[in-house]
């Protein structure tokens, strides 16, 4: 579940703080990198449970109105289709999602008035408004729903970002990436799907753990030699001058280029431009692409970059595992 993309940020953050901190010890790192992974993962489910509590507070809301002194008709015959929702049903039911909850002792307990805030978001806007009054009652609409909630109500939400922090340093950053991968098992959902549908796990395969932990060692036993080569084709920069984000970054793709002979060079070297664009200067992705180029240019002809199979030295196109 986790992709290789956002693996690379969390490397990224980790080894920045790393070569700023006290403590330089290689497993140290490692297990920051792999705790802010399952981190990641917790938010994953965090962000199905958030949907549940929506439901029931609209549910508390329809119970509220009821027992009113002098309860009006529509208090008395609510419009229940949100409550009625067939994939919060779904979710609420999942034997895997109320285990892995409970293991990890997450909740919105303590959050009541983010999830009334939210709610209230959510009934005042268009798409929530034209669901309720549909004639159109399907399963289809129900998923669609959500995904408009996750990806319409969430990002820059100032009392959600507070809520994430709160609990994980590391879950605003994520938050993109996990809402894309809760929308995208929502929208492999079926009406005739076993309550009991299995999520992703939290890595693809072992190949994809193993790449968060070689990227993070080797990153740190080749940073001399690499900072060094960094040096050798900035000339016309002092290396304390060039951000210190621009060399982490370029250690990480010259360390992914040398280290692992499956993924092509065009593949790594896309994603740490692209990284650059998030996470350092405007001007970064350039000039970490001209000084990039230079020095892979000279490890090939040194033969140093070997690469196997598919995507031979990067000269063909992408990557099944990014």
């Amino acid at each position: 579940m986790i992709s290789r993309r956002l693996i690379r940020v969390k490397a990224l953050q980790i080894l920045f703080a790393h070569f700023r901190g006290e403590n330089d010890s290689i497993s140290k790192a490692e297990n920051d990198l792999f705790h802010s992974i399952s981190k990641a993962y917790d938010l994953y489910h965090y962000l199905f449970q958030l949907l549940i509590e929506l439901r029931d507070y609209s549910d508390s809301r329809i119970q509220l109105a009821r027992q009113k002194m002098v309860p009006t008709s529509e208090d008395l015959n609510p419009n229940t289709r949100f409550l009625d929702n067939q994939v919060i049903k779904l979710i609420d039911e999942n034997k895997y999602l109320k285990e892995y909850l409970k293991k990890q002792k997450i909740s919105w307990v303590n959050y009541p008035e983010f999830v009334r805030k939210l709610y209230q978001k959510i009934a005042a806007s268009d798409y929530f408004e034209k669901y309720m009054s549909s004639d159109e009652q399907s399963f289809a609409a129900d998923r669609q729903l959500l995904v408009h909630i996750l990806t319409k109500e969430l990002y820059d939400f100032e009392d959600f970002e507070q809520c994430l922090e709160e609990q994980s340093i590391f879950w605003v950053d994520d938050i993109e990436f996990i809402v894309g991968m809760v929308c995208k098992t929502i929208k492999k959902l079926t009406e005739n799907q076993s309550a009991n549908f299995t999520t992703p796990p939290m890595f693809k395969d072992d190949d994809d753990e193993e790449f968060a932990r070689r990227l993070i060692r080797r990153t740190i036993i080749n940073h001399t030699e690499n900072v060094k080569l960094i040096d050798e084709y900035t000339v016309n920069w002092e290396v304390e001058r060039i951000a210190s984000m621009d060399i982490l970054i370029m250690e990480m793709a010259l360390t992914e280029v040398m280290e692992f002979p499956t993924i092509p060079v065009k593949v790594s070297l896309n994603e740490y431009i692209e990284l650059s664009k998030c996470y350092s200067t405007e001007q970064s992705s350039n000039f970490i692409n001209g000084v990039l180029d230079k020095i892979i240019a000279k490890l090939k002809s040194e033969n140093k970059v070997n690469k196997q199979g598919r995507g031979l030295l990067g000269e063909e196109e992408g990557s099944t595992n990014e």
